[in-house]
C-alpha cells in the first residue's frame, strides 16, 4: 500500500507558519496538527500565539492547548498524540517551530531511559547553583558531544543532557544516535519558512506587542498563582520568565519587552540554524519572502500549490 502523504508547515518563530497552515488546510481539506512544544499547554493560548478561536472554526486543529502547565510534555508523547491525529486526517499539516517533534516523525525516535527522579532533582539543583554556563562547563567535561550542540545559555536542555549523563551513564547525544524508532510510514512534503533575519525581528515585535495588547501579563499572572515547579516547561515559555519579573517589581515592562524581544530573536535563529541542517521532507521548498502582515501573495500561493500537487 502506498503511503499517506502528510504536509510540514516549519520554520522559526513569528515567520508565518500558521497563516500559511490555515490557507492550505482551506485549500486541500486539511487538519492542522500542532507541532509546537508550548502551544500544547492550555493555560498558555496569548503567549505561546496559538491559533485563535475564530481560525480553530475553520479547519480542524488538533493537540492545540491539550495539555495542563502543571504536565511536562515529551517528544514521545506528542510523536504518539500525532500519529493518531494523522490517521483520522484526510490531509494532515503538521505546524511549528519544534524541530525534534518532527525529527521524531521524520527520522525517528532515540529510546532513552528515564533517568530517574535522583538525577532530575540532582540536575536542577546544579542549575540553581551554577546556572545555565556552569552547568554546560560540566557537561563539557562528561559529555563533550552533547555540550557541543548545546547553546550555553539554553537551561532545559543542559539540565536535560545532564540528567541523561547522570541516570544513564551515557550521553544524550550517544544515545540520540541509536534510533529505536523508525521513521512514521508516511510521505512528508516539507515547506520550510526562512524569512531575513531584520524581517522576523521586526515581526517579532510586533506579535509581542500583539500579545500585550491580547492579555499576555494577565495570562502569566494567572499561570504565575498556581505555584507551580518554576522548572517546568511552561513555566519557561518565552515571555514568561521576564514577564513575571515584571510583575515582581523586579524590572519595567518596557525591560522585560526588550528582553523578550532580544530571547526570543536568538531563538528563532537557533530554530532557523537547525531547519537549514535537517531534511524533513521528501520533498521540500524553502520560502524566503513574506509579507509583512504575514500574508502571501497570489504568485507564491499559486507556485506552492503546484509544487505540493507534484510532490503529491
Amino acid at each position: 500500500m502506498p503511503e499517506r502523504l502528510a504536509l510540514i508547515v516549519a520554520g522559526p518563530t513569528a515567520s508565518g507558519k500558521s497563516a500559511l497552515a490555515l490557507a492550505l488546510a482551506e485549500r486541500f481539506g486539511g487538519t492542522i496538527i500542532n507541532a509546537d512544544s508550548m502551544q500544547v499547554y492550555r493555560e498558555l493560548r496569548v503567549l505561546t500565539a496559538r491559533p485563535s478561536p475564530a481560525d480553530e472554526a475553520r479547519v480542524p486543529h488538533r493537540l492545540y492547548g491539550v495539555r495542563p502547565a502543571a504536565e511536562a510534555s515529551s517528544v514521545a508523547w506528542w510523536r504518539a498524540a500525532a500519529l493518531a491525529a494523522m490517521a483520522e486526517a484526510s490531509l494532515p499539516i503538521l505546524c511549528g517551530g519544534t524541530g525534534l517533534y518532527l525529527a521524531s516523525l521524520t527520522e525517528g525516535l532515540a529510546a532513552i531511559p528515564d533517568p530517574g527522579g535522583a538525577a532530575r532533582a540532582e540536575a536542577r539543583a546544579r542549575l540553581a547553583t551554577l546556572g545555565p554556563a556552569g552547568l554546560h562547563a560540566l557537561l563539557a567535561e562528561a559529555d563533550p558531544e552533547t555540550a557541543r550542540r548545546l547553546n550555553p545559555a539554553d537551561r532545559q536542555r543542559i539540565a536535560r543532557a545532564w540528567e541523561v549523563f547522570r541516570g544513564t551513564g551515557r550521553g544524550l547525544a550517544s544515545w540520540l544516535a541509536e534510533s529505536a524508532t523508525a521513521p512514521a510510514p508516511w510521505r512528508f512534503v516539507a515547506v520550510l519558512l526562512d524569512p531575513p533575519r531584520e524581517d522576523l525581528r521586526a515581526a517579532i515585535a510586533r506579535r509581542f506587542d500583539a500579545m500585550l495588547a491580547a492579555g499576555a501579563l494577565e495570562e502569566v499572572r494567572a499561570l504565575v498563582s498556581l505555584g507551580l515547579d518554576p522548572s517546568l516547561p511552561s513555566m519557561r515559555a518565552h515571555g514568561m520568565p521576564e514577564l513575571t519579573a515584571h510583575l515582581r517589581a523586579e524590572i519595567t515592562l518596557d525591560e522585560a519587552a526588550r528582553r523578550v524581544r532580544l530571547a526570543t530573536g536568538q531563538y528563532a535563529k537557533r530554530q532557523a540554524t537547525w531547519f537549514r541542517h535537517h531534511r524533513l521532507g521528501e520533498h521540500s521548498c524553502t520560502i524566503t519572502q513574506i509579507g509583512r502582515t504575514k500574508k502571501f501573495s497570489e504568485r507564491q500561493m499559486a507556485d506552492l500549490l503546484n509544487f505540493i500537487r507534484s510532490a503529491g
